[in-house]
Parts: structure tokens; sequence; C-alpha cells
């Protein structure tokens, strides 16, 4: 890999790459952008701005994927951002965290303004300490821990949750013991996570859902990277999973900027624009902006 990405493409192999592109889907841009290993960001300023735009790092949560971030993506790059959702493996907090890290350094060049989505609030808090290019943390309905937070310690902080109540249980191969995938049960997924979405499409998110490991949920995070950067936290008041004072609390203890909107736990899918716009308001609030 170290060979590999030390060489630039030959002219004759991104020829040939463009050439099957029809059949990939993968735009051109996409391509030569890659060509040097790491993502290189391919929007420019518009006239009158000096800076050129961060790369947006779109971050998912447990139970989901990347798909759920489809509106708000269109609404970037109609802006002129480069934007990227990785998929999150959801093994457990530190390897998710390394992962995205490791994204972050191969994918994107230049300035970031990294965003999670409930886990993947937990998951931007450490992974951004390591990248020095982020600029900001946008939290949406999103988990804001502080050192030694867990997802279900700052959940049910009183241990009243009997887990079994809200999750199957699905041994993996090699879980450590007492370890296990969790999905939520589908009876309970439209309303703790899907409240605000059609029935049909609720249902549907439910049989398609990712499951997240229990190691996951109750890891201690480490040193959080929003104590060195600034932070902006979008608020969902009908948010059915992670309580409205949770989010409130979390998010005035990292210092970040919040924005309320009347939404359930999925904004990105019920109030896209809402997204679009704090993230925007992140990047045009850094310093360098």
């Amino acid at each position: 890999m170290k060979i590999f990405r030390a060489r630039r493409l030959h002219a004759v192999s991104v020829l040939t790459l463009i050439g099957m592109l029809p059949l990939t889907g993968v735009s051109a841009t996409q391509v030569i952008g890659n060509a040097g290993g790491r993502q290189s960001v391919t929007s420019t300023a518009p006239s009158g701005e000096s800076e050129p735009k961060p790369t947006v790092v779109l971050v998912h949560g447990a139970w989901a994927d990347s798909s759920g971030w489809a509106k708000v993506t269109s609404d970037l790059q109609a802006q002129g951002y480069q934007v990227l959702a990785p998929p999150t493996p959801l093994r457990g907090l530190r390897e998710d965290s390394e992962y995205l890290a490791a994204f972050l350094r191969d994918r994107t060049t230049g300035p970031v303004v990294l965003v999670g989505h409930s886990y993947g609030g937990a998951v931007i808090t450490n992974a951004a300490r390591s990248d020095k290019d982020v600029e900001a943390l946008v939290y949406i309905n999103a988990f804001v821990p502080d050192a030694g937070d867990s997802i279900l310690g700052l959940l049910d902080p009183n241990h009243e949750l009997d887990p079994a109540d809200l999750f199957d249980f699905v041994q993996y191969p090699g879980a450590p013991d007492g370890d296990y995938d969790l999905y939520l049960k589908q009876s309970a997924f439209p309303d703790a996570i899907a409240n605000g979405i059609p029935a049909r499409a609720a249902a549907a998110m439910a049989v398609a859902q990712r499951p997240v490991t229990l190691s996951a949920l109750t890891a201690e995070s480490g040193a959080p990277a929003w104590k060195s950067l600034p932070s902006f936290y979008l608020l969902g008041t009908q948010d059915h999973i992670v309580p409205v004072a949770l989010q409130s609390a979390m998010a005035k203890n990292a210092g970040a900027k919040i924005t309320r909107v009347k939404a359930g736990h999925l904004p990105m899918i019920t109030n896209p624009h809402a997204v679009e716009a704090l993230i925007v308001e992140a990047d045009r609030s850094t310093p360098t902006r």
C-alpha cells in the first residue's frame, strides 16, 4: 500500500479507469481526485471567497448506514462542498474511532468539518483528536461524551433499563466473552429511531438495520476533541431515544452552539435543510473562514 500511495497513476491508467466509469457510477472527478492516494478537495471557492470549502465528512450512528445522509449530501454538494460519508464498522468505540481517523488521513486533504449523528457523535469526539485538519465538530442528535463516559452510561446512569426489553442479542464470530451484536427490536425501532418517518419506510429501515456491539455502547470514551475544537449541536426536540435533557446537557458541557429543531431522531432525513444549514454555519464560523 505504501508503494501504491507513493506513485501517481499514469495517464493511460487514468484514462482506462475513466472508460470504466459508466459501469461503476463513479465520476471522473472522483477518480482524478484520488489519483495520489489521498482524496483531494476538488471544489473551489466561489467568486468572492478567498478560501476553498472544507471537506464535509458525515458519520452515521448505530443501526444505520450512510444512506441516511443522502438529502444532506445533495444540499451540500449543491453549495460546492466535497462530501464523504464513510461506513462505520460499529464494532467498538475505539475500533470505530481508529477506522475514522485512518479514513480522514487517507481520504481527505485540507480542512474538514466532521459531522456525527447519534453514536457517530462519540466516534467523531474520539477520532478528531488525531487529525489536525479537522476545523469543527457538528453533532446531530448525537452523543457528546466526556472522558470516561459511555453511551449506555449516559442513557441510563441509574441502570434502570433492561437491555433485553429493547435489544435482540446475537452472537458473532470472535466476540469477546459477554459481547454480542445488538439489534433494536423491530417492534421498538419505528418509535425509538424513526419517529417522524412514514410507517412503511420506518418498517423497512428496521429490517435493514446494522447491528452495533454491546461493547461499543459500554466502552469508555477518551479525551474529547471538543475541548480544543469549535462545536455545533442540532437538538431534535422530539427525539425518543436520546432525551432532550441529555442532548442539552451534553451540548452545553462541550460548549457547543445549540440549534433546536422540531424533529425526531433522524433530522438528516426529516429536516435535511436544517442539518445542512448548521454544517455551513460551522464552516463559516471557523477562524479561517
